[in-house]
């Protein structure tokens, strides 16, 4: 069996939006979603993208992906926000969550950002036990979750260089 992750295409958004969709079920949330296609398309695949995403592929079947986006710390300068990453449950169990964290965790790394943040809702028990095995920190006071120094290092070392991803965003190597 062979998990694939890979950039997002123009072709993708159908599957993004329902990936955003089955995420907001899974947190409970159906209602909040109000993003369209068009909305994904114009932000993700226009001359100035305002967020990244990747998706995975498990035996040829899109399986998870993750969205993220740049943003800048003035305490330590340029950071990733990871505003979602899902797997759908048939595919959970198989390191698919893993995979797609690490590979934007070495996007990161390899664009010299100091720290990769992103949120948890308190009561996602089995993502928050996942979060801590990887040196997540918790700032307990927000909900968000920081991975920073060699434990953001150690994270995108697991996914060697990001090739495609990076060949495809256009990110120098």
């Amino acid at each position: 069996m062979e998990t694939t992750i890979r950039p997002a295409t123009r072709a993708d958004v159908p599957r993004i939006l329902a990936f955003i969709r089955s995420l907001a079920m899974y947190e409970r949330a159906p209602e909040a979603v109000t993003a369209t296609e068009a909305d994904l398309e114009r932000d993700g695949f226009g001359p100035n993208p305002l967020y990244f995403c990747l998706i995975a592929e498990y035996n040829g079947q899109t399986a998870g992906y993750a969205l993220y986006f740049f943003n800048y710390s003035t305490w330590v300068g340029p950071g990733i926000y990871l505003e979602d990453i899902f797997v759908e449950p048939e595919f959970r169990g198989l390191g698919i969550g893993k995979l797609l964290l690490e590979r934007v965790a070495a996007i990161a790394v390899d664009r010299g950002c100091q720290r990769l943040n992103w949120a948890v809702l308190d009561w996602n028990t089995p993502a928050i036990e996942f979060y801590r095995t990887v040196g997540a920190e918790f700032l307990d006071e927000w909900r968000n979750v920081r991975v920073t120094g060699a434990a953001l290092k150690q994270l995108g070392a697991g996914a060697g260089a990001a090739n495609d991803a990076c060949a495809t965003l256009g990110v120098k190597q």
